[in-house]
């Protein structure tokens, strides 16, 4: 199974005026974690999506969209 999980993550940062390390700071984890979560090198844990959508205050959806492999 060769889903990837796609993120929307830049563009909501880039919508706040946010660099990573403001964004990591403000959801408890690193800045390298952002940054692999943007580069689709991590996939995200359900809590740290949790907090990304809590601190947005949208839903999962809207950051991270599970595209099923072809």
């Amino acid at each position: 199974m060769d889903d990837q999980v796609l993120n929307n993550l830049p563009a909501f940062r880039a919508q706040q005026g946010l660099s990573q390390q403001e964004l990591a700071d403000a959801i408890g984890v690193s800045r390298k974690t952002i940054s692999t979560i943007e580069t689709r090198r991590f996939t995200p844990s359900v809590v740290i999506a949790l907090k990304l959508a809590n601190y947005f205050n949208v839903p999962v959806e809207e950051i991270f969209v599970l595209e099923p492999s072809s």
